[in-house]
């Protein structure tokens, strides 16, 4: 259903874990550029983010993100907006579009959204938080593809190469171990391809690409590796 989305409805961003808004100020203004859409970045801290551990962390910034939604959905010539999650909030957004109850709320994500894109998001993992698990066994795969159009991206990162950053070059291994249970396997310095290619999303693998600022010299949300992922919207 890609082709029926507006490419200059409102987004809305939720980064990743203790990663806050102003990493993500460059993709907001390229998207802008690109489209003239409006683009929310959802407003966490870190503090917010350590909350995370516990259901009423994820209920707190996905009030956040319902109530950016809304606000830009009724400013919407399309009257839906899309969603981008980098890393762990490609996963929290998940359940946002599903009418069932997660963490004692209930969201309906799904008749606002018609777009779920997320940025190297560990989706599949042989060890994961206990709410990320439960987000798996309950809305495996893309529940709402009939209304939402999937894209999950990953990166594939050359742990050897000049892109890649020392802190990569260190704990890679050990964190390909932890989410896919193979050390060996490509990714982006923290998530597994493997892991961010969400099962029934339409999949984009980046080459050169870094989870983040941290693991290299260029993620997805710089601008030069936007286009690499905005285009096939795009098409």
């Amino acid at each position: 259903m890609g082709s029926h989305v507006s490419l200059d409805q409102p987004v809305v961003v939720l980064g990743g874990f203790l990663i806050t808004a102003e990493a993500y100020a460059p993709l907001a203004e390229w998207i802008a550029s690109r489209t003239g859409a409006t683009v929310r970045v959802v407003p966490v801290s870190r503090l917010d983010w350590l909350a995370t551990s516990w259901g009423f962390g994820w209920a707190r910034l996905l009030d956040r993100v319902d109530a950016a939604v809304r606000e830009l959905q009724a400013r919407s010539a399309s009257s839906r907006v899309t969603l981008i999650g980098h890393s762990s909030g490609g996963v929290m957004l998940r359940p946002y579009l599903s009418d069932e109850s997660f963490c004692g709320r209930r969201y309906g994500g799904a008749t606002r959204c018609n777009r779920l894109i997320t940025l190297g998001s560990p989706h599949q993992a042989v060890r994961a938080t206990p709410l990320r698990a439960l987000v798996d066994r309950r809305f495996p795969g893309c529940p709402h593809a009939d209304s939402v159009d999937y894209v999950a991206v990953a990166g594939r990162l050359d742990l050897q190469g000049a892109m890649a950053s020392g802190f990569s070059r260190r704990s890679a291994a050990r964190s390909y171990r932890q989410i896919s249970g193979d050390p060996s396997v490509d990714g982006d310095g923290l998530v597994p391809v493997s892991s961010a290619l969400l099962r029934e999303a339409r999949p984009v693998v980046l080459e050169n690409t870094a989870h983040g600022g941290l693991f290299g010299r260029s993620w997805y949300g710089s601008v030069e590796r936007i286009p690499a992922w905005w285009t096939v919207l795009e098409t």
